[in-house]
């Protein structure tokens, strides 16, 4: 199973959206100070929440749906998750 997600950092005012086998693995790895390994999170750096997820059964799957969340119409949909 794999998860697609949306994260929000509420300092930056930024969304992240991707995909994971492992959500509570990845959610830890963006904020974690020590270990920033994706390039856009460690710019913007700590402070990212969990906003919204979805589970599918494949990567193939989670990588379509992903692309779909990152179109402006998905970030329309995302920013809808993010409380105020």
């Amino acid at each position: 199973m794999y998860f697609v997600y949306a994260i929000y950092n509420r300092q930056a005012k930024k969304i992240y959206i991707g995909q994971t086998h492992d959500l509570d693995k990845r959610l830890k790895e963006h904020n974690d100070a020590n270990n920033l390994t994706h390039l856009y999170t460690k710019r913007i750096g700590i402070g990212w929440e969990l906003v919204y997820s979805e589970s599918v059964t494949d990567r193939k799957q989670a990588l379509v749906r992903e692309k779909q969340l990152k179109s402006f119409r998905g970030r329309e949909f995302v920013k809808k998750h993010i409380p105020l």
